[in-house]
């Protein structure tokens, strides 16, 4: 049976999967006048940016940002309507003798700047080396600095020297701590410590960061396809849920998809599906980078720091790629009186860590009381959590498969919240412009 709106039997689209990138599809096509079914075989909208409720705590599928910095955010996305719970503007890690350092953008930050200053001292003969590496941003910096991300950020960098983040490293002679510090920070975004991810991504992302600080949605980051899809519904669009569509057919001049509440035709159809949708658009398997999230409830929290946690020593002593106490930068995500605290490490073939060495890990980085007790809230396993993207970088990889057939997510951008609602949006288009 079909979850939300019934099935229709023709429309000009149908949109397979209710992620980002279908819901922004979606929701485009529907503005613009054509009628459009989403279908989603989850229970709910979100595909990877869902959220649980665990009596009173905000517990999402992996620990996921939103940064208001993102163009697509602003363009589409009423932010101030999320509520957004800011982290701080930096990040903590611990030292070789166990110490913690703490270092903060100084123009957003500058509680922190004595902090920063005494953490960069020993490591300033390396600083030129991290200028060097970051050369590429400065052309933008005025723009990003006042929070108005430069459009034609992307443009300016030569893509032919694009390479991969370990080898751009080196060759800016970047070494030491600020090197391991930038790679911890790196690996908790794009899902990847080998260093093979693509040096112009990374500094895509960077450059967000620097524009503005990402936070977390009041009601949980479940809330962004919440909006998304309620503005599909408004604007005509239907939306069918626990729906799973079994095959996409060629039908005459369109497309039959069938599922096993029925079957659809449509003049296109876009495959938004994400992982394990290449059957369905017939398109190549992508591969895939992915996290297992473990939140912990508390009654005293470990640190009264919003900051980010990573462990940047040169020998880690757990798997985690960062942790955080959530509540303090999103206090609507834990009862009151109460405190919920993440951990994220990356899954990889032979690699599965276990919530023990997980939480081990934690309480080492936050500096928590050996005695304060911590509950499980919920463990989530997201083995197709990021598409990998290697240097050189395809950002924009093509979404119409063929005549009818299109493809969306974030595999076919930047693989990011913003990459996701970009090829929504450039699916759209190609359908409106047939």
């Amino acid at each position: 049976m079909a979850g939300g709106a019934q099935l229709r039997d023709e429309v000009d689209v149908v949109v397979v999967g209710a992620g980002l990138a279908g819901l922004a599809c979606a929701r485009e096509l529907a503005r613009a006048g054509r009628s459009v079914q989403v279908v989603e075989a989850a229970e709910a909208v979100g595909g990877r940016v869902r959220t649980d409720r665990v009596d009173g705590f905000l517990a999402d599928r992996g620990f996921q940002l939103l940064n208001p910095a993102y163009p697509a955010l602003r363009r589409g996305v009423d932010v101030d309507a999320l509520g957004l719970g800011a982290f701080g503007a930096g990040v903590a890690t611990r030292a070789e003798d166990g110490s913690l350092l703490r270092l903060g953008l100084p123009w957003r930050e500058p509680a922190l700047i004595g902090e920063t200053l005494r953490a960069v001292g020993p490591e300033a003969a390396r600083l030129p080396g991290l200028a060097r590496w970051g050369l590429p941003l400065a052309p933008s910096l005025p723009a990003l600095l006042t929070g108005r991300p430069a459009p034609r950020l992307r443009a300016r960098m030569d893509r032919r020297a694009d390479m991969e983040l370990r080898l751009s490293l080196d060759h800016a002679g970047l070494r030491g701590r600020l090197r391991r510090i930038v790679e911890a920070f790196v690996a908790g975004v794009v899902l990847d410590d080998t260093g093979t991810t693509s040096t112009e991504l990374v500094r895509l992302l960077v450059s967000s960061f620097l524009a503005a600080v990402p936070g977390l949605p009041r009601q949980g980051v479940q809330a962004l396809p919440d909006q998304l899809a309620a503005d599909v519904r408004a604007a005509g669009g239907a939306i069918s849920t626990a729906t799973r569509v079994t095959a996409v057919e060629e039908a005459g001049v369109g497309r039959r998809v069938r599922t096993e509440a029925g079957a659809c035709s449509a003049r296109s159809v876009v495959v938004a599906a994400g992982p394990g949708s290449a059957a369905l658009a017939g398109s190549g398997e992508e591969v895939w980078r992915g996290v297992v999230t473990t939140w912990w409830a508390c009654d005293v929290a470990p640190t009264g720091s919003d900051l980010l946690h990573v462990d940047s020593r040169e020998h880690p002593t757990g798997p985690l790629a960062n942790t955080a106490v959530v509540s303090a930068a999103a206090p609507s995500y834990a009862p009151a009186g109460r405190h919920l605290v993440q951990g994220s490490a990356l899954l990889a073939p032979g690699r599965r860590p276990g919530p023990t060495e997980m939480e081990r890990h934690a309480r080492e980085l936050l500096g928590a009381d050996p005695a304060d007790r911590w509950e499980v809230v919920a463990r989530h396993e997201v083995p197709q959590a990021l598409p990998r993207q290697v240097a050189p970088l395809q950002a924009t990889r093509p979404v119409e498969l063929a005549p009818g057939l299109l493809v969306a997510g974030d595999h076919r951008d930047t693989a990011s919240i913003q990459g996701a609602l970009v090829s929504g949006h450039r699916a759209a288009r190609a359908v409106l412009t047939r």
